[in-house]
């Protein structure tokens, strides 16, 4: 007679990469937590190209954890699309997304869940009440990065919220059926629009290894959050336009009265301050049209944002013969190829 699993209720996504000396914390916290909630789960590792021992430890730690599930896909891929891989594959009816580097607790997840069935919430979010054990630098970025992103994408992007949430089945299905392919999910989610609720939490200092997300893949978010989310940009270049125009006017009525007056020598210096204005404007507004055309571009070949290598969940037969599919599927997100952390770990 056969018997089939109960439905999978919770299901915890965490995109890994390079996380072989946090990994056994992460194990020794989450496990526990888990346990306790008495409801069926599944942990889904999603192994980022990583080129350490991550690999290795979560092979391990699954022999003695069936309800951990590990894919590998098969090249870094960037965070985002390594958590769009672990949403696109998560079973449960509610899904958890969280870092591996322990900066966001996990002891929070049966708070966030309680929240959500309690009070019929498809999204719960994790907000970061106290940021103490941030550097001042990285505190006034992210700072700066929420004030810019709620004035260009609406103020229903909370503040200090960054990738650890929780999303009802109906708000995973809603995400995979959008075609951005750049995605940034701390936008995204918002977007939506649906029910959603917030639990608090005070920020911990990562507990072993370092960081991966430097200075270059924050600004790469930046970006890609302003250009994904709204079209101000163009507009601002618009409005250099505008302002450098004027600037030529009064120059060109200066160069005039220098020249009534055989002061013509004189302008030379406002001349060459001129050209140099004009042309960084031009620069700026090429770059921005750039930006776009980056995306439009980047849409246009459709490419997959990541190959799932292996999934623990699926027998290599039945893989093979979805792999062709999963690729196609995937073409619904994307992120620049980089080493990552809690994007912007702000």
């Amino acid at each position: 007679m056969e018997t089939t699993s109960p439905p999978t209720v919770l299901s915890v996504v965490i995109p890994m990469y390079n996380e072989e000396e946090v990994l056994p914390a992460l194990v020794s916290r989450l496990r526990p937590v888990l346990a306790e909630l008495g409801v069926p789960y599944e942990v889904v590792a999603v192994d980022d190209g990583s080129t350490d021992r991550t690999a290795e430890l979560l092979a391990a730690f699954r022999l003695g954890w069936p309800q951990l599930r590990v894919i590998g896909l098969r090249r870094n891929s960037g965070h985002q699309a390594a958590l769009t891989a672990g949403l696109d594959r998560a079973l449960g009816a509610y899904v958890v997304s969280l870092d591996a580097d322990l900066q966001d607790p996990p002891e929070k997840i049966p708070d966030m869940l309680a929240l959500a069935r309690g009070e019929g919430l498809d999204i719960v979010y994790g907000i970061r009440a106290d940021r103490a054990s941030d550097t001042g630098f990285k505190r006034w970025t992210a700072g700066l990065y929420y004030r810019l992103v709620r004035r260009l994408a609406g103020p229903s992007v909370p503040a200090q919220a960054g990738d650890f949430r929780l999303l009802s089945r109906a708000a995973v299905d809603a995400l995979k059926s959008l075609p951005d392919q750049q995605r940034v999910y701390r936008l995204l989610v918002p977007w939506l629009g649906f029910p959603s609720g917030r639990v608090t939490y005070e920020r911990a200092p990562r507990p072993a290894g370092r960081s991966k997300y430097p200075l270059g893949r924050m600004i790469r978010l930046a970006v890609d959050s302003v250009t994904g989310f709204s079209a101000a940009p163009l507009r601002i270049a618009t409005w250099l336009g505008g302002f450098s125009f004027l600037v030529c006017l009064g120059l060109m009525v200066y160069t005039l009265s220098a020249h009534a007056l055989d002061h013509t020598v004189a302008g030379w210096t406002s001349l060459f301050t001129g050209v140099l204005f004009i042309g960084a404007v031009q620069l700026i507004c090429v770059g921005l049209l750039g930006e776009y055309v980056g995306r439009i571009y980047t849409a246009v070949q459709n490419r997959p944002t990541y190959f799932v290598g292996h999934d623990t969940a699926v027998s290599p037969h039945s893989e093979a013969l979805a792999d062709t599919a999963d690729t196609a599927d995937t073409a619904d997100t994307a992120d620049t190829p980089a080493t990552h952390e809690s994007s912007l770990r702000g």
